[in-house]
């Protein structure tokens, strides 16, 4: 059924002081505002999340989370530095990006995109199989550009030099051109560089470094969102929460092999995307 204000064109008439003139309809808004969502790949268990609908419980640094968050979908584009949510699994990280993404791109028109770190890893290195009609810079382009990204479950993947390579070039290129950008990750920030399982240790230095620079980091606890009965609300959320902080300090990721790391072989067909000519950014140290 065509739309009765413009016919489908996505210019309806209308009288300003007694001049006729045309504007954008309503109609051509909502279809570029779906279409946007709808290359922001979100994935389906996600594509609901909104601010508002964010379950909340009396846990300051949680509320604290949320509350940066509102300002930043709220002032954005012209909110100075990204967001860099850390915390173990199940606290509403992943929601809260998704939520913001959604935000902006409903009510600011920008070009967002979410991936998964890994799945991102995943999708550059099938360009190198020759049986796959998608050029590396296909997919990279978009990752650089968007006007908000967000990067889900930062140093999940295996390290490696060339995830810190391709990586390194994802970051900095966005960090050069002022592009935002939200993280989500599982590690902790901590201080001790020994620390195989922390932040720095599964991104590298110079990723830590721009990020500290990018983003603000907001890192909380809080109840497992998972875990909670279907009908669940805030005070099983907090329930759930004062146990926690009676048992013990925080909660962190299972401990893994403490053996040396193994470097990736770099076979030719896997060289970084800077080698293969990509000039959107010059890394740094």
């Amino acid at each position: 059924m065509a739309c009765p204000l413009c016919d489908d064109t996505g210019w309806k008439p209308v009288d300003v002081k007694g001049v006729r003139r045309v504007e954008r309809c309503d109609c051509w808004r909502e279809g570029l505002t779906a279409r946007l969502l709808e290359q922001a790949r979100v994935p389906p268990r996600y594509r609901k999340c909104d601010l508002d609908t964010f379950v909340t419980y009396p846990n300051e640094k949680l509320l604290g989370a949320v509350k940066q968050a509102r300002k930043f979908a709220d002032e954005f584009p012209s909110i100075g530095r990204g967001l860099c949510l850390i915390g173990p699994p199940g606290i509403g990280k992943t929601h809260l990006a998704v939520a913001v993404l959604r935000r902006v791109i409903l009510t600011r028109g920008a070009r967002g995109l979410f991936y998964d770190t890994r799945d991102l890893l995943r999708v550059i290195r099938s360009t190198y199989n020759p049986l796959v009609r998608t050029a590396e810079m296909d997919i990279l382009r978009p990752v650089m550009e968007a006007d908000l990204l967000v990067l889900d479950d930062l140093g999940s993947e295996k390290t490696s030099e060339w995830v810190e390579e391709t990586m390194n070039l994802i970051v900095n290129t966005r960090y050069n051109e002022r592009r935002h950008t939200i993280f989500t990750s599982n590690y902790d920030d901590t201080p001790d560089d020994t620390d195989p399982e922390c932040l720095k240790a599964r991104i590298g230095f110079r990723i830590h470094s721009r990020l500290h620079e990018m983003c603000e980091f907001l890192e909380y606890d809080g109840a497992d969102y998972r875990h909670q009965p279907p009908n669940g609300g805030p005070e099983d959320l907090l329930m759930a929460w004062n146990r926690m902080k009676a048992g013990g300090p925080r909660r962190g990721l299972p401990a893994k092999s403490k053996g040396p790391i193994r470097a990736q072989v770099r076979h030719p067909e896997t060289r970084p995307p800077r080698e293969l000519g990509w000039t959107g950014g010059k890394a740094g140290t």
